[in-house]
């Protein structure tokens, strides 16, 4: 069965048709030709997929599209203004937070949703009880723990979203 949703895509009004069961990230990648998140493994382990629902970092290959009509959706591509990068995304290239980048995208929207998460207040794993989290090593790693590189430069991504904290 299909329906007629809406997604804000980046800051762009996208109407799409879509099968009930498609599911974020095929809406976007194959109706909407926004490749900015990557399939990677389908099936929410790695991370590549990482996008910002309202803000809010999900894993688009596990979210249904039209559990999301009318929902503000950005990708990598829409976190920069005016032609300049978004300075999470300065701070990888700064860093060296990548090297083939194919898991980047998924990486620097993570980096983004876990800097508002920290920024709130929100505790994590590592978070000592009753305590406010703070931006260091172990902080930053537990919370990019869900966006996996298979070219393994963390050192540069942890470095990359700790330095763009700090400049918060």
């Amino acid at each position: 069965m299909d329906a007629d949703i809406t997604l804000h895509v980046d800051g762009v009004s996208r109407p799409v048709t879509v099968d009930t069961r498609t599911t974020l990230l095929d809406a976007l990648r194959e109706r909407l030709g926004v490749t900015s998140p990557k399939k990677g493994c389908d099936h929410g382990q790695c991370g590549a997929c990482t996008v910002l629902l309202d803000g809010r970092r999900v894993l688009a290959c596990l979210a249904l599209a039209v559990a999301h009509d009318g929902r503000e959706v950005t990708t990598a591509d829409g976190l920069g203004s005016d032609g300049a990068l978004h300075p999470v995304q300065r701070a990888f290239l700064d860093h060296d937070g990548f090297q083939c980048g194919y898991c980047t995208p998924g990486q620097v929207c993570s980096a983004v949703g876990a800097l508002d998460e920290l920024g709130s207040g929100w505790a994590s794993a590592v978070t000592p009880d009753g305590a406010q989290p703070r931006l260091d090593h172990d902080e930053v790693a537990e919370r990019m723990s869900g966006n996996l590189c298979r070219c393994g430069a963390y050192v540069g991504i942890v470095a990359a979203v700790t330095a763009a904290g700090a400049r918060r």
